[in-house]
C-alpha cells in the first residue's frame, strides 16, 4: 500500500487539508483489495491544532510519519513563513531516500523554504506568485498553470488545482480509469490535459458565457479519430485560423495542435490500460494514424513507450 503523508499545522484551512485526504482516503481502485493509499495526518507538534473555521482538529502523528511515507503532502502554508530546522531536515531526509514531495497552493512556500527546489520551477497560487519568487531568487516560479510535476516534487497553484494535482497523482499511480472513476464520485473534470513532467495550462471557461474555444475544444475531443484541420477547427469556433489560434493560446496557454496531441495521447493511455485493442487501431482511434506516429508522440508526451505503459496496468490489474 503506498504510505501519504499530510502535513498539517496551526492555523491550517480545513479545506486544503481534506483534498489530499478526500482523494487519496477514497481510492480503492478495484486494482487490489482494500485501499490503495494509508493516509496519515501528521503535524510537527502532534495534538491539537486551531483553524480559521471555528474547530479545532487533533492530529496523532509526528513528523516520523515522514520516515516511511512514499508521498508526503504539504496542503497550503503560511504565506511569506519558512519552516523550522526541524522539517527542513524531515523534508529533505524522505526526499533523499526517494519520498515524492507535494506541495498544494501556498505549499510551495514550504517546499522553496527546504533548497529542495533551488534551480527548478515550481507552481502556486497566482496571488503569491510574484512574492514567492522574491523570497527565493534560485527557483522559477510559474503562476500560470494548475500544476507542475518534476517527477520527485509537485506543486499546484491554489484551491481547486489541488484537486487536479492529486487526480494527477492517483492517474500515475493507478491509471486513468481509477482517476475517473474517483473524479466521477467527485464530481470533478477528471482530467484537464497534461501528464507527469509537463504543466497543466489553466483551462477554466469565464464564468457563464458560451465560450466558443470551449466549445471547439469539446467538438475536437468528441472527433479524436478524425483529420483536424486547423481551419475546420477554426470554423467550429466561427474564427479564423489566426484569431482562433491567438484566442486558444491565451485560453490555454499552449497552441491548438499541441493540446489536440495531449488529448489524444490520454485517449490512447485509457484504450492502452482498458482495452486489448492493437496499436494500429488504437492509432487509428485517437488519430495518430500509424502505430510509429502513436509511439513517437506517446513517447514524447508521457515519457515512456505505449506497449511499456499497457504492461504496467496490466501487471497492476493482477496484482
Amino acid at each position: 500500500m503506498h504510505s501519504v503523508a499530510v502535513l498539517a499545522f496551526e492555523g491550517i484551512s480545513p479545506f486544503h487539508l481534506s483534498v489530499p485526504s478526500l482523494v487519496f482516503g477514497r481510492v480503492g481502485a478495484g486494482r487490489a483489495p482494500g485501499r490503495a493509499y494509508d493516509v496519515r495526518v501528521c503535524a510537527e507538534q502532534p495534538g491539537t491544532l486551531g483553524t480559521p473555521a471555528g474547530f479545532d482538529i487533533h492530529v496523532g502523528h509526528g513528523l516520523s510519519a515522514f520516515e516511511t511515507a512514499d508521498t508526503i503532502v504539504i496542503p497550503s502554508w503560511i504565506r511569506g513563513a519558512g519552516i523550522s530546522p526541524e522539517l527542513r531536515t524531515a523534508l529533505c531526509g524522505a526526499h533523499a531516500r526517494g519520498a515524492r514531495i507535494v506541495g498544494l497552493c501556498l505549499g510551495a512556500w514550504a517546499i522553496a523554504a527546504s533548497g529542495l527546489a533551488d534551480g527548478r520551477e515550481i507552481t502556486t497560487h497566482w496571488h503569491s506568485a510574484d512574492e514567492l519568487a522574491r523570497a527565493y531568487p534560485a527557483i522559477r516560479v510559474r503562476a500560470d498553470a494548475l500544476w507542475s510535476d518534476l517527477g520527485d516534487i509537485i506543486t499546484s497553484a491554489g484551491v481547486a488545482a489541488a484537486l487536479d494535482c492529486c487526480l494527477h497523482l492517483v492517474r500515475h499511480d493507478l491509471g486513468s480509469r481509477a482517476a475517473t472513476d474517483l473524479a466521477r464520485a467527485l464530481v470533478t473534470a477528471p482530467h484537464r490535459s497534461g501528464s507527469q513532467a509537463q504543466y497543466i495550462p489553466v483551462a477554466v471557461p469565464d464564468a457563464a458565457d458560451d465560450d466558443p474555444v470551449e466549445h471547439a475544444m469539446v467538438w475536437a475531443r468528441t472527433h479524436l479519430g478524425d483529420p483536424i484541420d486547423l481551419d475546420r477547427w477554426a470554423g467550429v469556433a466561427l474564427m479564423s485560423r489566426r484569431t482562433f489560434t491567438r484566442r486558444f493560446r491565451d485560453r490555454t496557454g499552449t497552441s491548438p495542435q499541441q493540446w489536440l496531441l495531449s488529448q489524444r495521447a490520454d485517449r490512447a493511455r485509457l484504450l492502452l490500460e482498458t482495452t486489448d485493442d492493437t496499436m494500429d487501431r488504437i492509432a487509428a482511434e485517437t488519430g495518430f494514424g500509424t502505430a510509429v506516429s502513436l509511439r513517437h508522440h506517446f513517447h514524447r508526451i508521457l515519457g515512456t513507450s505505449p506497449a511499456a505503459h499497457r504492461a504496467l496496468f496490466r501487471r497492476a490489474a493482477v496484482a
